[in-house]
């Protein structure tokens, strides 16, 4: 909590008062208040990558948050809401410069952000020693929801995410190789990238107990153009399936390069939703037809009705997302304004004062929350401590020519957890 060290001196003695900062307007939450003056707008952050190669990323989950605001004619608490984007890169440097903007304005509420799981890990210290809210549309890598450290765990309070958990998009794509695809063989790449490596590791580790043989793990470096050393050595393993979980552009030269490397021919390529654009398909070319792709599925009425806000409402006469976490945005900005909204007390004055440890509690509280991207519930236990989704809204997606020739957008759906389910009851 905010507070005001009052000094008197008694007696010759000095003596030292801690007092709430906030207490004369009735503020007694524990790690402070946020306090919105009668004629101020209420002002939410954004941290998010848009800037560089994953810059799609960050405008598509802008695009998210500003519809749910217009949602509500721009205005909160009967104030105006203004939002403050911070460009979150997608490094844990550019999360913690992020993060350090975002925590020395005390006028903002919470933040969305970050973009990517780099990221979070460089802002989510910075956000949670504020007392602050960060809730991620788009960071999936597991350990920012597993309070273990010895185990990689990162979370700290405060953070929330409405992604799925990798720990079920990389056993999804695990599935998906041995049910569908057959395979008995697979070689995982990975970036270094927290994201990156943690999906790999669960990818691999789902494969090994379904029976499959991991015969390859490594990595390369962000930044690599010449991928033939280690699409090489890969062949050499003979894979069935790749499993390439990294960022554009990197996984752009991966494929395409594997596409002329002797002993790749019959193995497929798969991807996950950290190459989820049209740009991955239009810059791989002939070579990322057939690319399996796992990433977010979102579909039913109201998500349709959400696209066709996008067409009319978004700059630049864009006509559709430019990947697939727009829905999750709109999410995590409603229920950080739901929240707000539950919080806030208003003083004689009209000032409203909104709690922050109040704030963390009310989003933790979510329950059967009605998104576009489903039924959401906020966990408190690790390893999903501020997990809101449940791995649902997941698909894998097969490129074809006309993401490739026509710039079509998203692929096609070739397999879900449904059609798992289905398998394994027949």
């Amino acid at each position: 909590m905010k507070r005001l060290c009052l000094v008197f001196t008694v007696l010759g003695l000095l003596v030292v008062f801690s007092v709430p900062a906030f207490a004369q307007d009735g503020c007694m939450d524990a790690l402070g208040c946020v306090e919105i003056a009668s004629d101020d707008p209420v002002v939410i952050g954004a941290m998010l990558s848009v800037s560089g190669a994953t810059s799609f990323y960050g405008e598509d989950s802008l695009g998210g948050i500003e519809l749910a605001i217009s949602g509500r004619d721009g205005m909160l608490l009967g104030r105006e809401i203004t939002l403050v984007v911070e460009d979150s890169l997608c490094s844990a440097e550019g999360g913690q410069a992020a993060a350090q903007r975002i925590a020395a304005d005390e006028t903002i509420v919470g933040a969305i952000g970050t973009t990517c799981s780099g990221a979070a890990q460089g802002a989510m210290p910075i956000i949670s020693e504020a007392g602050m809210v960060m809730i991620s549309s788009s960071n999936t890598s597991p350990s920012l929801t597993n309070d273990d450290t010895e185990a990689g765990g990162t979370y700290m309070p405060g953070y929330f995410r409405t992604a799925h958990n990798d720990l079920f998009q990389g056993a999804m794509g695990a599935q998906f190789a041995v049910e569908v695809l057959k395979a008995g063989a697979v070689a995982t790449i990975h970036d270094g990238d927290p994201y990156t490596e943690g999906l790999a590791v669960v990818m691999a580790n789902t494969f090994a107990g379904l029976g499959g043989d991991v015969v390859f793990q490594g990595a390369v470096s962000k930044g690599d153009t010449d991928m033939s050393a280690i699409l090489t050595e890969i062949a050499a393993s003979a894979p069935d399936v790749v499993y390439l979980p990294v960022f554009v552009p990197e996984s752009e030269f991966l494929v395409s390069q594997a596409a002329n490397t002797p002993g790749l021919e019959d193995a497929v390529m798969m991807t996950a939703d950290g190459s989820f654009s049209a740009t991955f398909a239009q810059n791989t070319g002939a070579a990322a037809v057939g690319v399996a792709m796992t990433g977010p599925h979102v579909s039913g009425d109201a998500y349709s009705a959400f696209l066709d806000l996008w067409a009319e409402e978004q700059p630049g006469g864009t006509d559709a997302p430019p990947s697939g976490f727009h829905a999750h945005a709109y999410d995590a900005a409603n229920i950080l304004m739901d929240a707000v909204e539950a919080v806030a007390e208003e003083a004689d004055d009209g000032t409203v004062l909104v709690g922050r440890q109040a704030l963390r509690d009310a989003i933790a509280a979510v329950e059967n929350y009605d998104g576009l991207t489903g039924s959401l519930t906020c966990q408190d236990e690790s390893p999903y401590a501020g997990d809101c989704a449940t791995g649902t809204a997941l698909a894998v997606f097969e490129i074809t020519e006309p993401q490739v020739n026509d710039g079509e957008w998203p692929p096609p759906i070739v397999w879900d957890l449904s059609m798992s389910m289905a398998m394994s009851e027949g």
